[in-house]
């Protein structure tokens, strides 16, 4: 999806995020790696951007809120932030709808419209859609991205529901620990078999850890040399 985006840069930009060593003027190691992020404060959404943003066709800044029913856009970098309990690390070229209730209050999942996005959700029900997959999820780590005639689909930790939009019956179960059970959901081809077995690639769990201190939380796996003490989720 991101050619041109390497990702061993994005391991080194995560790492420095965590570190909060993002200078305001650019670089600059400001704290000893491995610090852990402190969790958001309320009435603040954006973490970091790193190469331009817009929210709702407007050009982003860190003060700038984003809501349940916000449209997020990224440039030619990523963008970190947060939505209620839930956190997310859009990739470079990337479209993403945040659902909202009908009540227009609260955060219920997102359509990813273009490129790619890793989410992490609290507790409840949430659902993810692509253009070729819809995902019901629970108390999950998410990450999803749009490719060629297929959507990847890695259920990080948690328990989901994955559909096909072409066909009813290409439709799979899955609770996943750690990065269990990747899948590709195809754009067509025989009843039944649009849910594919997939690689496990373009994410890291430093990029997790990152997203859940965001939120107060911690994935339920360690994160050799994180540095992360907070206790960790063990319930979806």
């Amino acid at each position: 999806m991101d050619e041109g985006f390497d990702p061993l840069r994005r391991v080194l930009l995560v790492r420095m995020l965590a570190a909060g060593a993002f200078a305001a003027a650019g670089f600059g190691c400001a704290q000893v790696v491995g610090t852990r992020p402190r969790q958001m404060p309320e009435g603040q959404s954006i973490y970091r951007i790193e190469n331009g943003a817009r929210v709702n066709g407007e050009v982003a800044s860190e003060s700038t809120l984003i809501n349940p029913g916000d449209e997020v856009e990224t440039g030619e970098g990523g963008l970190v932030f947060v939505v209620g309990d839930a956190a997310f690390y859009a990739r470079p070229r990337s479209r993403i709808l945040i659902g909202e209730r009908r009540d227009g209050r609260r955060l219920e999942g997102l359509t990813l419209r273009q490129g790619g996005v890793l989410s992490v959700f609290g507790g409840g029900a949430y659902r993810v859609e692509t253009p070729h997959a819809v995902v019901g999820i629970r108390g999950t780590g998410l990450y999803a991205q749009i490719e060629d005639q297929q959507d990847y689909v890695c259920t990080c930790y948690g328990s989901v529901l994955i559909e096909a939009r072409a066909d009813a019956r290409s439709r799979e179960e899955i609770v996943s620990e750690h990065h269990d059970a990747p899948r590709f959901v195809l754009a067509g081809g025989a009843s039944g078999t649009l849910v594919r077995p997939a690689p496990f690639k373009d994410h890291t769990d430093e990029e997790l850890s990152l997203l859940e201190a965001l939120v107060g939380r911690e994935p339920p796996f360690s994160v050799i040399g994180s540095g992360y003490s907070v206790p960790r989720r063990s319930t979806y």
